[in-house]
């Protein structure tokens, strides 16, 4: 048992290490960058780790209500990766109207109560986002995205998701994206790939 208690806990802290490090790595690449670089190219090293994707099992009825969702959701994720805090306004103010658009009448009633509740709470980060400044806008982002990755365990997706991770804000944060290229939301130009995917939803 001590042995197997030494392994893991090994194990435990060369991931952290990696993790740290990846971030650590992003930062020195992000200070090469000139400003706001739209062009992306892939490149696995920056934090992916292919062993921690894994597959979330999805409602393969799709919803064309949340996909509009899950679009707002992206033009806003996009707008804070790009420090850009009046698009993110306009995006929360929309996705918030999305939200509230959402017709959960063929979902079961389980779900349809599990849905109210996960749309109720979306619907007051995205207000807040469209009335805040962008460290706030970043704090109930941070709640949106564990919102709308809750919608879509309900409502599926059309397409393929990444769910993503960086360790360093706030103990730790998530949130999807449409692409498997990292772009950090919390930190922007700051540390833009710092992170690395989780979990593929498909």
């Amino acid at each position: 048992m001590k042995n197997l208690k030494v392994i893991t806990g090994i194990l435990a802290m060369t991931f952290l290490t990696l993790t740290a490090m990846s971030c650590k790595d992003a930062k020195k690449e992000q200070n090469n960058d000139e400003g706001h670089n739209t062009e992306m190219n892939h490149d696995n090293s920056d934090g992916h780790h292919d062993s921690d994707k894994k597959e979330m099992a999805m409602n393969s009825n799709q919803d064309g209500n949340a996909e509009m969702i899950l679009k707002d959701y992206f033009n806003l994720k996009d707008a804070l990766v790009s420090d850009d805090e009046a698009k993110a306004k306009e995006f929360g103010a929309v996705l918030k109207k999305s939200l509230e658009n959402l017709d959960v009448s063929k979902y079961t009633e389980e779900q349809q109560t599990e849905l109210k509740e996960i749309v109720e709470d979306a619907i007051e980060h995205a207000e807040h986002i469209s009335e805040s400044p962008m460290a706030h806008q970043r704090e109930h982002f941070k709640v949106l995205s564990k919102d709308v990755t809750d919608m879509v365990a309900i409502t599926g997706t059309a397409n393929t998701l990444y769910e993503q991770f960086c360790p360093m804000y706030d103990k730790g944060s998530a949130w999807l994206s449409k692409s498997e290229e990292v772009r950090n939301p919390y930190y922007g130009s700051k540390m833009l790939k710092c992170g690395k995917v989780q979990k593929e939803i498909n």
